[in-house]
C-alpha cells in the first residue's frame, strides 16, 4: 500500500488524544451503565479515600475505581479475593489510554453486605481486645437508678419497666429515647450513651431493642456504637433482639442479655428475696452475738476464779525485772569488751594496710622494676649494636663512593645514565658522564679500543 502525503489524506490521520477521545465517547455512549461481576484483586485505598482495584475472572480483567462519595455508603469493606457484583459506567482514562469501570453500586456476591460488614468489624474489634472479659466491669448488685436506651414506642420499654417494678419497685428508671432503626439510629444511640455518661447519675445502662432482621439491627453493628459502649464509664447491658441474635454491641458490652426482659431481671434483684435474705442474716447475726456474749460471760467467771492478789503478782514481776536488769547489764559489759577487741583488731589491720605503707611497698617494687628494665635494655642494646656495627662495616666496604675514593670512577651515558661496562656499547663522538669521588664531568669519546686493538 502506497501512502501519499496530500491534503485529502491528512484529514484521516488521528492524533493520540483525538483517537482516545473518540473511543471514550463511543464506549460511554454504548455502555452508559452496566452490571458486572468478578473477583477483586490489587485493592488499594490512597489518602484520597477512593477505592482502586482490579476486577477479574478466569479469562480477563478490568481496572476499576469507586470514588469516595460512593464508597462511603458501602455496608462492607472490599478486600482482595472477594467476589462482588456492581453497577458502573465504562470509561477511558485518557492520560494512559486504559479503559476502566467507575462503580456507583457494589454488593458482595453470595452473602449480604450487612453480614460481611458484621464479620469484618467483629474481627477488627476482637483483634483490638475489645471483646476481652478482663476489660468488662461487674454490674452493681442493687442499682439506685437504671437508664434504658431504647425506642419509647415499642413493647420493649414497657416489658422492662414492668419487670423492674415487679422485682424492685423503688428503683428509679430513666428512659432515654433513641431511634433503633434507620440511617440516624447509630448517631442517636451514640449521643444517648454520651449523654448518660456526661450526667453520670445512673448506676447501669440497658441498651435494648426487639427482634428483627440483620438489616433492622444494623445500628447495633456499627463501629461508632461499639466504641461508644467501650468508652462508657457506666456498665452497659446489651439486650438486642432475641436469644439467637448477636450484634457487635453484645460482644463489647459489659454483659449480654438474651432478651430485653432478661436484661431487666439481670440488673435488678427481687426485693422480696432480699428482704428474706436480710431477715435471715439478721437472725443469724443475733444468734452469733448472743453466743459470743454467753462465751464472754463464762470466760469472765473462769478468770475471776483464777484471779490472784495483785500485790503478789506485782512483787513477782519486780523480782523478774531486777533479774532481767542484772542480766542485761552483764550482757552489755560483755558485748562492750567483745567490740573493743574487734576494734583493736581492725585498727591493727588498718595500720598494716594504711595507704602510706602500701604506697611505700609499691614504690619499692616500682624502683626494682625500673632498675631491671634499664639493666635488660642495656643488655639488649649492646647485643643489637654488635650486628649493627658489623653490617655498617660491610655496607661501607661495598659502598660505591668508597671505591671512588680509591681513584676509580663511574662512566654513564647521556641522557640514559646507563653505566658503561663495554667499549662496544658507546660510539665515537658520544658524550659520556664521568662520576668521581668528588664531583663529575662530561667527556666525549674520541676513540675506543678493545683488547688492545684501537678503533679511532
Amino acid at each position: 500500500m502506497q501512502y501519499t502525503n496530500n491534503d485529502t489524506n491528512q484529514t484521516n490521520v488521528y492524533t493520540v488524544s483525538r483517537l482516545t477521545t473518540d473511543i471514550k465517547a463511543l464506549i460511554e455512549k454504548n455502555f452508559p451503565f452496566v452490571w458486572i461481576t468478578g473477583e477483586i484483586s490489587n485493592f488499594s485505598v490512597p489518602v484520597s479515600g477512593h477505592f482502586y482495584f482490579t476486577l477479574k475472572d478466569d479469562h480477563a480483567q478490568i481496572s476499576a475505581v469507586m470514588f469516595r462519595g460512593q464508597n462511603r455508603n458501602l455496608k462492607f469493606k472490599p478486600a482482595n479475593g472477594m467476589k462482588v457484583t456492581g453497577l458502573g459506567r465504562i470509561t477511558i482514562y485518557e492520560s494512559r489510554g486504559n479503559y476502566q469501570i467507575i462503580f456507583e453500586l457494589l454488593e458482595p456476591r453470595g452473602i449480604g453486605a450487612f453480614q460481611i460488614a458484621f464479620e469484618q468489624l467483629k474481627t477488627q474489634l476482637a483483634a483490638e481486645g475489645l471483646f476481652d472479659a478482663a476489660r468488662k466491669r461487674p454490674l452493681p448488685y442493687l442499682p439506685r437508678k437504671i437508664s434504658v436506651i431504647t425506642s419509647p414506642t415499642g413493647a420493649v420499654v414497657h416489658d422492662i419497666i414492668n419487670i423492674i417494678r415487679r422485682r424492685f419497685e423503688s428503683v428509679k428508671i430513666e428512659i432515654v429515647p433513641v431511634n433503633v432503626q434507620g440511617d440516624e439510629a447509630a448517631a442517636s444511640i451514640v449521643a444517648a450513651i454520651e449523654l448518660v455518661n456526661r450526667r453520670n447519675d445512673t448506676d447501669v445502662v440497658i441498651l435494648a431493642r426487639g427482634g428483627g432482621s440483620i438489616e433492622d439491627m444494623a445500628a447495633f453493628n456499627m463501629e461508632s456504637v461499639a466504641r461508644a459502649v467501650v468508652a462508657s464509664t457506666i456498665p452497659i447491658v446489651s439486650a438486642v433482639g432475641h436469644e439467637t441474635d448477636f450484634t457487635i454491641a453484645d460482644f463489647v458490652s459489659d454483659l449480654r442479655a438474651p432478651t430485653p426482659s432478661a436484661a431487666a431481671e439481670l440488673v435488678v434483684p427481687v426485693k422480696r428475696d432480699l428482704v428474706l435474705l436480710c431477715n435471715g442474716l439478721e437472725n443469724a447475726l443475733k444468734s452469733v452475738i448472743y453466743k459470743y456474749i454467753d462465751r464472754l460471760k463464762r470466760l469472765q467467771v473462769e478468770l475471776s476464779k483464777r484471779l490472784t492478789d495483785p500485790s503478789r503478782k506485782t512483787a513477782d514481776h519486780r523480782f523478774r525485772v531486777d533479774e532481767l536488769t542484772m542480766r542485761l547489764v552483764r550482757w552489755i559489759h560483755s558485748d562492750i569488751h567483745v567490740r573493743k577487741d574487734k576494734l583493736r583488731l581492725w585498727r591493727d589491720r588498718l595500720d598494716i594496710n594504711t595507704p602510706f605503707a602500701l604506697l611505700k611497698r609499691v614504690n619499692e617494687k616500682l624502683d626494682f622494676i625500673n632498675y631491671n628494665l634499664l639493666y635488660y635494655m642495656r643488655i639488649y642494646t649492646n647485643n643489637k649494636n654488635y650486628p649493627l656495627r658489623e653490617a655498617t662495616a660491610r655496607l661501607n666496604a661495598l659502598n660505591p663512593k668508597s671505591i671512588l675514593k680509591r681513584g676509580y670512577s663511574i662512566t654513564r651515558t647521556i641522557p640514559d645514565k646507563i653505566v658503561v661496562k663495554d667499549a662496544e656499547s658507546v660510539q665515537t663522538g658520544q658524550d659520556l658522564e664521568v662520576l668521581l669521588a668528588k664531583g663529575a664531568f662530561i667527556c666525549r669519546v674520541e676513540g675506543k679500543s678493545t683488547h688492545g686493538q684501537e678503533n679511532i
